[in-house]
Parts: structure tokens; C-alpha cells; sequence
């Protein structure tokens, strides 16, 4: 069965799009891929977007479907091998953790936000809570759920990728107190799906990003990647 056209609307730095990005690429999904600047989004995006958020995904130049773990179960759907398991509890078990890693990144967000030393404190706190949890499920490896990847590797990974980057004593990602995370990591990130998902010019754009954010800790954060060389 032919694949239909399939057009992902996206911001740079997204990561809830980056999780598509991975699936695509992984299952070896032709798509096309427009990038649009979040402050000044066009009238025919927030027609076809209910939510005014990304990812999008336009296809056969019709249909537009909204929210990553939908997009990323019908591109399951569509392209096998599948990476949801074939057993109903286990794939509920699976859907339920994905949604769990929304929190993930809601936190990371925080984190990267936080407007004072306070806040910046509070929002790593509340983010290692959230890493501990799939610190104790990540335990059969090499990937999240066994030896195969699953959309719960595509769904958790741009968050490592943020944490891995934003190295800093305040940080709730510290690899030593995660040796499961850690070696998923490791396995993950080396993966070219995963390497390809962010945009060429993704190691310039962050520190600008988080330079722009007022307050304490986006400005942190952007100095320490400087300092590192990214």
C-alpha cells in the first residue's frame, strides 16, 4: 500500500515535534517538513491547528491531525513493523507512560524558565521527581521497554537530549543518580533517527532561545552551553 503525502508543520526547537520527527525517520517515512516562527504564526496554520500548537501533520494535502502521540500512533499505523506492543495491556501500559513524558517535558520547560533562583530550585526538584519515575522503568534495555525501539523511545528522548545539552549543578538530570536513563541514553542518542531529528543550526538556536527568556534561569543556562563551546 503506497504512503500518503504527509506535510509535519513545526517549530525549530520543538520537542514535542522532534517526537515525530524520530518516528518518521526511524520507520524510513517520507515527509516534508515546513518550519514556521511561533511568533508570527500564518492564518491557514491556526485554521487547520485546533490548538494553535505543533506538531501538525498535513495529509494527502487534506486531512490535518494534531497532538504528537496521535500523530506518532497513526504513523505507527501506517508503516510497519509496529512500535506499540500487540498485547492491549501492555499497549495501554505504553500509552499511559507516553502521556507520562508529556509531563516530562511540560517540567523540563520549567526548569528552563524559571523566572528566579526559587523557582529555578523548585522546577528542578519537580523535574527529578518525574525522571526517578522512568528511572525505575527503564530497566530491560537496551531500549526503553526491551531490545526494540517503541514510541516510548521516541517520546523520551528529546527530553535527554535537552538535559544532556543543558549541563548544570542545578540540574535534575545528573547521570550518576539515573544509571538506567544514563544507559538508555547512551544507546538512544548514537541512534541516526535521533542524532537527525533537530534542525542543523539546533545548537545555535538554543542558547538564543534561552537568552531571550527572562528571569533567572534560561540566561544560566545559555551562558553554560557558551562555556562548554555548543
Amino acid at each position: 500500500m503506497a504512503l500518503p503525502h504527509l506535510h509535519l508543520i513545526s517549530f525549530p526547537l520543538c520537542p514535542f515535534v522532534q517526537r515525530s520527527v524520530i518516528t518518521l525517520k526511524h520507520k524510513n517515512i517520507p515527509f516534508e517538513r515546513t518550519y514556521l516562527d511561533p511568533t508570527a504564526l500564518p492564518d491557514w496554520f491556526l485554521e487547520k491547528s485546533p490548538t494553535g500548537k505543533v506538531p501538525l501533520l498535513i495529509v494527502d494535502e487534506r486531512t490535518a491531525l494534531f497532538e504528537s502521540a496521535a500523530i506518532n500512533e497513526y504513523l505507527d499505523e501506517i508503516s510497519p513493523p509496529r512500535l506499540l506492543p500487540e498485547d492491549p495491556l501492555e499497549r495501554a501500559q505504553a500509552r499511559a507512560w507516553i502521556a507520562l513524558a508529556s509531563e516530562m517535558i511540560a517540567a523540563q520547560f520549567r526548569w528552563m524558565g524559571a523566572p528566579t533562583e526559587e523557582a529555578f530550585g523548585e522546577a528542578r526538584d519537580e523535574a527529578a521527581k518525574g525522571l526517578r519515575q522512568f528511572e525505575k522503568q527503564c530497566r530491560a534495555g537496551p531500549c526503553f521497554t526491551g531490545p526494540d525501539f517503541s514510541l516510548l523511545d521516541a517520546t523520551v528522548a528529546p527530553v535527554l537530549m535537552r538535559y544532556e545539552l543543558l549541563q548544570d549543578p542545578g540540574s535534575p538530570w545528573q547521570p550518576a543518580e539515573f544509571p538506567n536513563l544514563a544507559r538508555w541514553w547512551q544507546h538512544i542518542s548514537e541512534m541516526p533517527a535521533v542524532r537527525e531529528s533537530v534542525p542543523d543550526d539546533f545548537l545555535a538556536r538554543l542558547p538564543r532561545f534561552l537568552t531571550n527568556q527572562q528571569g533567572f534561569a534560561g540566561p544560566r543556562l545559555a551562558a553554560g552551553l557558551a562555556e562548554r563551546g555548543h
